[in-house]
């Protein structure tokens, strides 16, 4: 997993401040994530859960809003509409660059946004929210004693969370003027409402009705005992675990193996080193990958230890088969395999066979027998012809 700096244009121009969290292999879909009212890309629910997005094999964009943590403007002058433009180009930037979001994902007064901005996105196919109110005028409560304040001369400074920042009238009006019910009822995309029932600052009942309006499909997954920031690591990574399981059956398939029978297609992922993904059949994935000492990033198993790991695969499978076949009492056996080059042409596989279970001495040795009998053994050991063609890039 890696992360890489992501700067933008928001919606008036002003240079936006992201950070593109990405899995270990090609992304099977990108993800926009929207922080919490006030909050930053970098406060810590919002690293976990990209991060731990990214670690179920999506690529998650988290940036500051506008006026917010290392993005240009002032936070005064932003609204929940600007934010949701803000969120409108932060997709167009991932657009740009062939990695349009498929799920938004936002949270507290982020999830209000990404609601709200769904439908401006033509990517989009699933939406979730964590702590979302169900209006977004919800947040007037964190600084109600100074609301009086603003709507007289037209701005006040607040405290938020310990920090200074100034909330005109434009902000109050613009929230006033905007409900969810309407744009829930028109998503036209899967929604997933996270919430916990003890939340202090954002209660229960604004899930509820955030699911009422919504229409199927829709989802909710209690978050138990969780706070509303999600402050205790387990909870968050529970949160985009949750997200990520909850979304595979909308996101876009990952790309199949253009294979014959049971064949693996091998995609390069990185034209600098050696980093590659291998795409089985059945939605299987794996990556092989070279040492950092010859110029790769050790990521993956090389090419000769996969074929290791297939021979002792095959070796173990095969004398299971056999020992419950034969209702043998073989425990669990384990195979190491070790080999070396005698020259450029020949090498030679070294099989060390574990056997464990109540065994009898014929037993065993019948079972060392078996095991030279594993397919890939015979393949290996037999003649291999290789037959090499070229397709068009599809």
């Amino acid at each position: 997993m890696r992360s890489e700096e992501f700067i933008f244009e928001g919606h008036d121009g002003l240079k936006l401040a992201g950070r593109l969290d990405l899995p270990a292999g090609e992304p099977r879909a990108t993800a926009l994530f929207a922080h919490c009212f006030t909050c930053s890309k970098d406060f810590v629910a919002s690293r976990r859960i990209a991060r731990q997005l990214a670690a179920n094999g999506l690529a998650v964009l988290r940036f500051d809003f506008t006026g917010l943590g290392h993005s240009e403007g002032e936070f005064a002058n932003e609204t929940f509409t600007s934010n949701t433009d803000d969120l409108v180009a932060a997709a167009d930037a991932l657009r740009a660059r062939g990695m349009a979001p498929a799920l938004l994902v936002g949270h507290s007064l982020g999830g209000a946004a990404v609601i709200a901005a769904a439908n401006r996105i033509a990517e989009v196919r699933a939406v979730a929210t964590i702590g979302a109110p169900a209006d977004p005028a919800h947040v007037v409560h964190q600084f109600e004693s100074r609301r009086e304040e603003i709507e007289r001369t037209g701005e006040a400074e607040v405290s938020l969370a310990g920090r200074p920042f100034t909330i005109r009238k434009a902000f109050l009006d613009d929230i006033a003027a905007t409900t969810l019910d309407g744009r829930l009822a028109k998503l036209g995309r899967a929604l997933l409402v996270l919430h916990a029932p003890l939340d202090a600052t954002v209660g229960v009942e604004n899930a509820t009705r955030l699911f009422v309006a919504a229409k199927h499909p829709k989802s909710f997954v209690s978050l138990d005992d969780a706070d509303h920031l999600l402050t205790r690591p387990a909870d968050a990574e529970y949160a985009a675990d949750t997200i990520a399981i909850w979304a595979s059956r909308y996101l876009p398939s990952p790309p199949k193996p253009a294979a014959i029978g049971a064949g693996i297609r091998a995609r390069e992922l990185d034209t600098g080193g050696f980093l590659t993904a291998l795409d089985a059949p059945r939605g299987r994935h794996a990556y092989a990958d070279e040492p950092v000492k010859v110029g790769g990033t050790d990521r993956g198993l090389t090419p000769f230890e996969l074929v290791g790991a297939g021979l002792g695969a095959c070796t173990t499978m095969t004398m299971r088969m056999y020992a419950n076949r034969k209702g043998w009492p073989a425990d669990r056996s384990s195979v190491d395999v070790t080999w070396e080059q005698s020259d450029r042409y020949n090498s030679t596989f070294r099989r060390t066979i574990r056997l464990s279970g109540d065994l009898t001495d014929e037993q065993r040795a019948r079972m060392i027998e078996i095991a030279d009998k594993c397919p890939v053994h015979r393949m290996l050991n037999g003649t291999v012809t290789i037959e090499t063609r070229t397709a068009s890039d599809d």
